[in-house]
């Protein structure tokens, strides 16, 4: 694009950062249709929210309903849905936020390429990878019945393929263990690389 030009504003991400006392950053959740990931996303940011930490949560049924309503599912769809929330997730997380996101993103290239225009450190993919047979135990939309009946062409993980992650910061499996447990992982996680203070956490008990 020409004449336009990067406006650097007076308060910048590092002043909005220490205000908050955090470090933004982007979480990622991948996975497959009813994997957990908006389950998994969801509860740690309560817990991080009812710590007085500054996040949001950018899921994928919610951005298609204002940001990406004008979108369909074509792979060229997809691909522009998924760069509209890394820019959004950008803009997020220079206003100092530790932002949550959760979306199928079946291919290594979409996520790499939100990785790619994050600062190091600041994108953390979380592989929730959960198996196929039981996300199609749960199908908790009826996705699943609708794609093996043919009704839905196109679908992650039945007649089109899911990448899953080959270098995440975290693999979480829903289907073991508690959601208590993961998120304990995952803070646990994000305070090992400080982007959260571990004693405001401690302090809800």
């Amino acid at each position: 694009m020409t004449n336009i030009v990067w406006h650097q504003h007076p308060v910048d991400q590092a002043a909005r950062a220490k205000q908050k006392g955090q470090n933004p950053v982007l979480l990622w959740f991948t996975g497959l249709s009813g994997a957990g990931k908006s389950t998994l996303a969801g509860a740690l940011e309560r817990a991080l929210f009812e710590a007085g930490f500054h996040t949001y949560l950018l899921d994928g049924d919610n951005v298609r309903h204002g940001l990406c309503n004008d979108l369909g599912f074509t792979v060229k769809d997809r691909d522009e849905n998924l760069r509209r929330v890394g820019e959004v997730a950008k803009l997020m997380v220079d206003a100092g936020l530790v932002i949550l996101s959760a979306f199928i993103s079946p291919t290594r290239e979409e996520r790499d390429s939100i990785r790619a225009s994050f600062p190091a450190g600041q994108f953390i993919e979380v592989h929730v990878s959960t198996p196929l047979s039981v996300c199609e135990q749960r199908d908790p939309k009826g996705l699943y019945v609708k794609a093996r009946s043919g009704e839905i062409a196109n679908f992650t993980g039945v007649s089109s393929p899911y990448e899953a992650p080959l270098a995440a910061e975290l693999t979480i499996d829903t289907s073991k263990g508690d959601l208590a447990t993961q998120v304990r992982a995952l803070i646990d996680y994000l305070t090992a690389i400080n982007v959260i203070n571990a004693d405001k956490i401690n302090a809800l008990g």
